[in-house]
C-alpha cells in the first residue's frame, strides 16, 4: 500500500462550506475531479446517477429560488431560515449536486445498489476534490427530500438529490473532529 495514499486518507478532513473562497477549480480541474470521482462501484454499468454543477453566481441564485419556494410552502418561515436557504450556495465557488436515477423496477440491479453507487460518487467527489488541493464538504439539507426543490433542479420522478458537494479553496485549516475506535465499529463474526 501507498504510504502517501493512506496518509491522504487518515488526514481527510471536510472543509466548511462557509469557510470555502474562491478560486474553486477551473473548468479543466472541475471535469478532472469529476473523471477521477466517476470511478465508482456500478453494478449492471447503470450509471444510476448524474451531476449539476452551480458555479459562479449559479448558487446563489439556487439559494434565493429556494428561499421564495420554502415562503410559498411556509409563509410564517422565520426570516432567519431563509437568510440560511438565500447563503446555503454562496459560500463555495462549486457546489455540485449529486443527483440520484433511481430504477426502482430494474428486473436486476436493487434500487439499493442504484443509491449506494451514488453515495460512492459523492465521497469520491470529496477525496477528487481534495487530492487537487481543494477544500470539500458534503452537505444536504430540506432541499435534497422536497419535490419541489427537485423541480427547481430539472429532476425526473425517478431523480432525486443526495448531496451537494461544496469545492473551494481552503480558508483556514479545517477543525479535526474526534473518530470512532476501530473496536467499537469493528467486530469478526462468531457464526
Amino acid at each position: 500500500m501507498s504510504d502517501a495514499a493512506l496518509d491522504f486518507l487518515r488526514n481527510r478532513r471536510s472543509v466548511p462550506a462557509a469557510q470555502l473562497q474562491a478560486p474553486g477549480p477551473t473548468p479543466n480541474e472541475l471535469r478532472e475531479i469529476v473523471a477521477t470521482a466517476i470511478r465508482v462501484p456500478d453494478h449492471g454499468k447503470l450509471t444510476p446517477w448524474r451531476l449539476i454543477a452551480f458555479c459562479g453566481d449559479a448558487g446563489a441564485r439556487y439559494g434565493e429560488a429556494l428561499a421564495d419556494l420554502h415562503v410559498r410552502v411556509d409563509p410564517g418561515v422565520p426570516e432567519k431560515k431563509l437568510a440560511k436557504d438565500r447563503e446555503r450556495f454562496a459560500h463555495s465557488p462549486t457546489v455540485l449536486a449529486v443527483i440520484a436515477r433511481i430504477d426502482e423496477h430494474h428486473p436486476k440491479i436493487p434500487a439499493q445498489e442504484q443509491l449506494l453507487s451514488a453515495g460512492c460518487l459523492g465521497f469520491n467527489l470529496l477525496l477528487a476534490a481534495q487530492a487537487a488541493g481543494f477544500g470539500a464538504q458534503w452537505l444536504t439539507g430540506w432541499s435534497c427530500y422536497d419535490r419541489d426543490a427537485a423541480k427547481l433542479l430539472g429532476l425526473t420522478d425517478n431523480e432525486r438529490a443526495i448531496a451537494y458537494i461544496h469545492i473551494g479553496s481552503r480558508g483556514a485549516e479545517p477543525p479535526e473532529r474526534s473518530r470512532p475506535d476501530v473496536d467499537q465499529v469493528l467486530s469478526a463474526w462468531q457464526g
